[in-house]
């Protein structure tokens, strides 16, 4: 799995590097010293650190332009009070002051604010071949070294693999435990507690419509085992004046038990000639509008 590794401020480190311009294009040298500066170079490079290195630039005095770059590009300076805007050309520029022109150059390359100004500091020019940073540079091999060597020994030792989350007990072997305690129950020969047959295999409800069959109270088996709605239909419907009823009524469907009810209610209370009349099929005849 591949992770990325955000530097702190605490973990920066900066080197030294040395750019010689004797020669070379004003651009590439400013665009090269930028990049250290800012540390792009660096797998650790964060735009919002500075985590860039020093940078030496000599032979300032030796950079070259193309075209009339040198006649026609100027640079401006004012001292602040009216009519205190001084110009110059580059060619008086590079006349007076060469570490300006590539100071210029880089620093238009950095980020603004603050942290374009910390980067600026690092940044040392001067217009010959010599610079008082040796002592640096030595101090910056010898850490590149020693890191070199850190790197190394870290490839050579065995990586450690991440503990990963313990897997689930599968239903297989879960089963297969109960049954090994299972075995080992009946080898040792542990009596097992006793529980009736019909409790143990009939659900909570059906205990419940057992236990008012056998009570003295309750009707008959074939009507306990039936719905409530239809054991009370089926106590109504056992009546004597309701039996001819029902005999000769229809199925009741279930969605009219309570109508049904009714009806039976009624022709237990009817006469005869009343239910064969209640047994003719009524017809129903469109209301006349009057005219």
């Amino acid at each position: 799995m591949n992770t990325t590794v955000r530097i702190k401020a605490s973990d920066i480190y900066k080197d030294w590097h040395v750019i010689d311009g004797a020669g070379r294009a004003l651009g590439r040298v400013a665009s090269e010293a930028a990049i250290l500066l800012r540390g792009k170079h660096k797998p650790t490079y964060e735009p919002h650190l500075d985590d860039g290195d020093f940078v030496i630039v000599v032979n300032a005095a030796q950079v070259k332009v193309t075209g009339r770059k040198s006649e026609q590009k100027k640079y401006h300076r004012h001292s602040g009070y009216p009519g205190g805007l001084k110009t110059r050309s580059y060619a008086e520029q590079m006349a007076r002051y060469p570490e300006r022109v590539v100071e210029k150059a880089v620093w238009g390359m950095l980020p603004g604010g603050s942290l374009g100004e910390a980067m600026f500091k690092h940044l040392k020019v001067y217009r010959g071949p010599n610079h008082p940073h040796q002592s640096q540079m030595t101090g910056s091999q010898r850490a590149q070294a020693q890191r070199a060597e850190a790197t190394a020994a870290l490839a050579e030792q065995p990586r450690k693999v991440a503990r990963l989350r313990p897997l689930g007990v599968p239903a297989a072997v879960a089963e297969a435990l109960a049954a090994e305690a299972a075995a080992a129950l009946v080898a040792a020969e542990v009596p097992a507690p006793a529980v009736p047959a019909e409790t143990e295999v009939k659900p909570r409800s059906t205990r419940k419509v057992a236990a008012e069959a056998v009570s003295p109270e309750a009707a008959p088996a074939e009507v306990a085992a039936k719905p409530r709605r239809t054991r009370k239909i089926a106590a109504e419907a056992a009546s004597p004046q309701a039996t001819s009823v029902l005999e000769a009524a229809p199925a009741v469907k279930p969605r009219a038990r309570r109508k049904a009810v009714e009806t039976v209610e009624a022709a237990a209370e009817a006469t005869p000639e009343a239910v064969t009349e209640a047994k003719k099929p009524v017809r129903r005849r469109a209301a006349k509008t009057e005219e």
